[in-house]
C-alpha cells in the first residue's frame, strides 16, 4: 500500500486557458505562468497513479485570492472523490475574504466529504506573524468535523523558487501554539520545522502537528528522513509527492534505498496517513 498524501489537480481548462487564470489571480500568476509549469486534472492523476502504483492519493486544492476560483476549484476536486472514493481524498481551499464566507465554503466542502483544508498558504489568510485570530472560526468549525489543515510550508535560507513564501518555521511554531488540538500537516518538511524539535517545548508542542515529503528532492538530500525521524519519530512523516510538480517515483526512489526499519517505512508509506484520512 502507498498514499501519496500530497497531489495537486486543477480543471483542464486552467491548463488549457492559462492567460485568463492568469489575469484573474496572482498566485495563479506566479506558479503557473510559466508554460511549462505542470497543471494535471483527475484523469492525469489516476493515470499516474496507476503506471506508478500508488493505491490512493490526497488531492488538494491552493490560496486562490478570489471566491469564484476557490469555488471552482473546490468543485472540481469534490466531483473528482465522487468519481474516485476509494483512490482520492480531497482538500479544499478557503477564500481569504470574510469569515462568513470562510466558514460557508468550509462547511459546503464538508458535505462534500472533504478531509481537510490546504494546501493554504497562510500569508494569503492575513498572517503576518503567524499568530493572528484571521483562522479562529475556521479552525474552530475545521476541529469539529475532525479536520486536517496542511500549510505550505517554506525554508528561511537557501535558494529561491516560484513557491517560496514568507510562511517559515518562526511564524509556523506560532500558529501550532494558537491552536494545539488542530491536526496541522506541514508540505515540504515544514520549511525545517522538524529540526527545531531539539528545543523541548518546541517537540511537545508539535504533538498534533505532521510533515510530508512533498517536493522533497527539489530541496534536500536523501539524509533528511533518517535525521527528521530521530528529531520527531516516522510516525510524524507521510510520504507526499508534490505531483505535478514531480512524479511520485521521483520521491519514492529517495526512499526505498533507504536503511529505515520495515515499520518506519510502512508509516511513511501508507501507516501515518491511513490514520489521519
Amino acid at each position: 500500500m502507498i498514499i501519496d498524501s500530497h497531489t495537486h489537480i486543477f480543471p483542464s481548462k486552467m491548463r488549457d486557458d492559462r492567460d485568463r487564470y492568469i489575469g484573474r489571480d496572482p498566485l495563479f500568476a506566479r506558479i503557473y505562468a510559466n508554460p511549462k509549469s505542470k497543471i494535471a486534472d483527475c484523469e492525469d492523476l489516476i493515470t499516474k497513479m496507476d503506471e506508478e502504483g500508488i493505491d490512493r492519493s490526497v488531492v488538494m486544492n491552493a490560496n486562490w485570492s478570489s471566491l469564484d476560483i476557490v469555488q471552482e476549484t473546490n468543485d472540481y476536486i469534490l466531483d473528482s472523490v465522487a468519481r474516485y472514493p476509494e483512490r482520492l481524498v480531497a482538500f479544499c481551499s478557503i477564500p481569504p475574504t470574510s469569515e462568513t464566507e470562510k466558514v460557508a465554503e468550509l462547511e459546503r466542502c464538508v458535505r462534500g466529504n472533504a478531509r481537510g483544508i490546504g494546501e493554504m498558504r497562510p500569508e494569503f489568510q492575513g498572517f503576518v506573524t503567524g499568530d493572528e485570530p484571521a483562522l479562529d472560526s475556521m479552525v474552530e468549525l475545521a476541529m469539529r468535523h475532525n479536520l486536517m489543515l496542511c500549510v505550505h510550508a517554506s525554508e528561511p535560507v537557501g535558494h529561491d523558487y516560484p513557491g517560496k513564501y514568507t510562511f517559515t518555521p518562526d511564524k509556523i511554531y506560532k500558529m501550532i501554539i494558537r491552536y494545539p488540538d488542530l491536526t496541522i500537516l506541514l508540505a515540504h518538511w515544514g520549511g525545517g520545522m522538524p529540526f527545531y524539535a531539539l528545543m523541548p517545548e518546541v517537540k511537545k508542542s508539535m504533538k498534533n502537528t505532521y510533515v510530508d515529503t512533498s517536493a522533497s528532492p527539489y530541496l534536500y538530500t536523501p539524509d533528511i528522513y533518517q535525521h527528521v525521524i530521530d528529531l520527531i519519530g516516522a510516525d510524524k512523516i507521510l510520504f507526499g509527492s508534490d505531483y505535478p510538480l514531480m512524479p511520485p517515483s521521483k520521491v519514492l526512489n529517495q526512499i526505498h534505498p533507504l536503511d529505515l526499519d520495515a515499520g518506519g517505512k510502512e508509516l511513511i508509506l501508507h501507516g501515518n496517513a491511513e490514520r489521519l484520512f
